[in-house]
């Protein structure tokens, strides 16, 4: 078994993972066309369906999905619109492996974002694409699932 030249970034107090990202300023640059794939590579060596550029310690705007066979490269990717309807999904993440967390999502949303050719693309995803898609949106802001549950479980008030 060989080992990624990236290994994940783990642990939920890791400051690489809660740093700022930066945007690229130029995705044909050699490095960003040599990260992509790389990521990629470290993303199935996990057994991952995505990974953020700070899961292997670089923090740039850079994520990677791959479901169903299709794989898309997101650089300074934006979400402009998410739906009022929530979906509810047991996520868990590559950076804080045997954990899962229950994670309230918008269902459908819309992105920005450039791909690996350097072209300006919107896509608009829904179900696993946008569950995963806002999960590895929230490692390029710095936040990991185990944050967002906490805040998410705080915002919550029952009455009794």
């Amino acid at each position: 078994m060989s080992i990624s030249m990236y290994p994940i970034v783990t642990g939920a107090d890791n400051v690489i993972l809660h740093a700022e990202n930066e945007n690229v300023k130029d995705p044909l640059a050699p490095e960003i066309q040599t990260l992509l794939p790389a990521m990629l590579d470290a993303m199935h060596k996990a057994d991952g369906i995505g990974l953020a550029a700070p899961q292997i310690g670089k923090n740039l705007r850079i994520c990677v999905v791959e479901i169903d066979g299709i794989i898309r490269n997101f650089i300074n990717p934006k979400i402009t619109s998410a739906s009022r309807e929530k979906i509810i999904f047991e996520e868990g993440c590559l950076s804080l492996p045997g954990e899962l967390f229950t994670i309230e999502r918008s269902e459908i949303i819309t992105v920005r974002y450039t791909d690996e050719a350097g072209s300006n693309r919107k896509l608009k995803l829904r179900g696993l694409w946008a569950i995963c898609l806002q999960h590895e949106l929230d490692h390029l802001d710095g936040i990991l699932i185990c944050d967002r549950y906490k805040n998410q479980k705080n915002k919550h008030v029952y009455a009794l």
